[in-house]
């Protein structure tokens, strides 16, 4: 991993979409999946630990999930609509004795559209949201199932529960040891028999530095590194190892803020750190890992849209868009922007940063970077740039997915300002909202789509966020391995992996 420390182990992970994928889909489920058995499209929904989902057309606040039954947790209690009711309450519920505050502050933002829920039987559960939204299933499929029946045993502790956890997923979690390593084992009797896991044992690493993790693969101490360094990936090649790549829902940028203190609350501003960006610098500092941005999403992605503001390097436009906002050689638009050494997706923070840095000089702005670990930025992300620890914090740097529309849609309407959504910068306009209000109650795909795209137009036209690459989501495997799919998702799924 990239992280410095290993995920929380309780079932809903932290250190973001890493945590998720290493921590979250091995030894837990959700309601909903990722279908992750290809990488030549864009993963879509499928069902998970529910058979099936759907709401009442005479009131779209009601969803109703039918579960799958003969599923049971590792512990070999059984799964059934009493422990999804128990599962919300963890992370909702604090007046539940199962509340765990910390899985809450994960869960926050997926289960936020929920009012209530109830057990219609043992296989039925009714959740009913706030308001008509299209996209719980997508929310879904981050809140992950716990065994009761484990924390119980525990005595109903957290802290024990996390050195002995108990899920429904396709790996069993065997030894945790903080800071060090999490020890899975393959589950013979996980529900779904095409994902049974091909290897008798996984053991997951934290390794924040990418050059350790390059000299661990060449030493043949590991058999699958994350984000290798860029420069480490000839000798890579050379050694044999397999480097992995694909394209997936995801942008690395800065989040702006529009603040009165934010020199970004100019949109003239907030396009001139746009056209202020050497992509292809960036590109080429990451050997080819990556493509530069032109918006949130891919431009071949349904959801791009039309914006007439073409993302690009353009020095000379930029200086003219600050020199009209009031600042020059004598008077530098300066900017404080929060990042992080290492994290899910980072790739190489510290390089890029500096680049973008220097780059951004040349036109007239001062950067200035707070430099923070990961999961504290992504604390700082959560609570949005009015809270008090974020005052003179101009910007954050955080990759982020857009697999969902919600991802869209969180990110531009004004109500979902954190903690409720990514709407880090607290940015505010009556067309956007609306736009945003219509694409979250489009239960039709392809009416949602369209609604979608002229959301990302009105998106990057505002210049929300610096959007700077799309990473490809490199990864380095060991030729031992064999049968991975890299799956056009922030997920993967590794139940897949077999030694040669």
């Amino acid at each position: 991993m990239t992280a410095a420390d290993i995920p929380t182990t309780t079932g809903q992970p932290n250190q973001g979409a890493e945590g998720i994928r290493f921590a979250g889909v091995t030894a837990y489920d959700a309601l909903s999946a990722w279908d992750l058995s290809r990488g030549d499209v864009k993963a879509r929904l499928r069902p998970g630990l529910a058979e099936s989902w759907s709401t009442d057309p005479a009131n779209r606040t009601v969803w109703t999930f039918r579960l799958r039954r003969g599923v049971t947790f590792h512990d070999g209690s059984e799964f059934n609509a009493e422990a999804v009711v128990w599962n919300l309450d963890k992370v909702m519920n604090k007046a539940a004795p199962q509340f765990d505050s910390a899985q809450a502050a994960q869960a926050a933002t997926f289960v936020a559209p929920i009012a209530s829920y109830r057990v219609v039987d043992g296989s039925t559960i009714e959740i009913t949201t706030k308001q008509p939204d299209a996209n719980l299933a997508y929310k879904l499929v981050s809140v992950f199932m716990s065994s009761p029946t484990r924390w119980k045993e525990l005595g109903g502790d957290w802290n024990r529960f996390a050195l002995a956890p108990s899920g429904t997923g396709p790996w069993k979690i065997d030894k945790v040891a903080p800071r060090e390593r999490i020890e899975f084992s393959r589950n013979a009797n996980y529900w779904e028999a095409a994902r049974i896991p091909r290897c008798d044992r996984m053991l997951v690493l934290p390794m924040p530095d990418p050059l350790t993790r390059g000299a661990a693969l060449l030493s043949g101490q590991i058999d699958w590194a994350e984000a290798p360094p860029p420069d480490l990936i000839p000798r890579l090649r050379q050694a044999g190892m397999q480097i992995v790549t694909n394209a997936y829902p995801h942008v690395w940028p800065y989040l702006l803020s529009t603040l009165p203190d934010s020199p970004f609350r100019d949109l003239r501003v907030r396009q001139a750190v746009n056209l202020g960006i050497d992509r292809d610098g960036l590109v080429q500092l990451l050997g080819g890992t990556a493509m530069a941005a032109k918006g949130h999403v891919v431009p071949n992605d349904p959801w791009f849209g039309k914006p007439q503001l073409e993302i690009r390097h353009d020095p000379r436009e930029a200086k003219k868009l600050l020199a009209a906002a009031g600042y020059g050689p004598r008077n530098p638009c300066n900017a404080t922007v929060l990042i992080s050494t290492s994290g899910s997706g980072q790739m190489q923070p510290l390089p890029m940063n500096e680049a973008i840095k220097q780059g951004l000089s040349e036109i007239g702005m001062n950067i200035r970077f707070e430099v923070l670990e990961w999961e504290t930025l992504r604390g700082r992300r959560r609570s949005g740039a009015m809270a008090p620890e974020n005052r003179g914090m101009h910007a954050l740097n955080n990759s982020l997915g857009s697999a969902d529309p919600s991802s869209m849609i969180d990110a531009v309407w004004s109500k979902r300002a954190p903690p409720v959504g990514l709407n880090w910068g607290w940015f505010n306009d009556p067309k956007a909202d609306d736009l945003a209000a219509r694409a979250e109650v489009e239960f039709d795909p392809e009416r949602q789509d369209t609604l979608l795209g002229e959301l990302h137009t009105s998106f990057v036209e505002h210049a929300l966020w610096a959007f700077i690459v799309h990473d490809l989501n490199p990864r380095a495997l060991s030729p031992k391995l064999k049968g991975f799919v890299q799956a056009q998702s922030w997920q993967q799924d590794l139940t897949t992996v077999d030694f040669v």
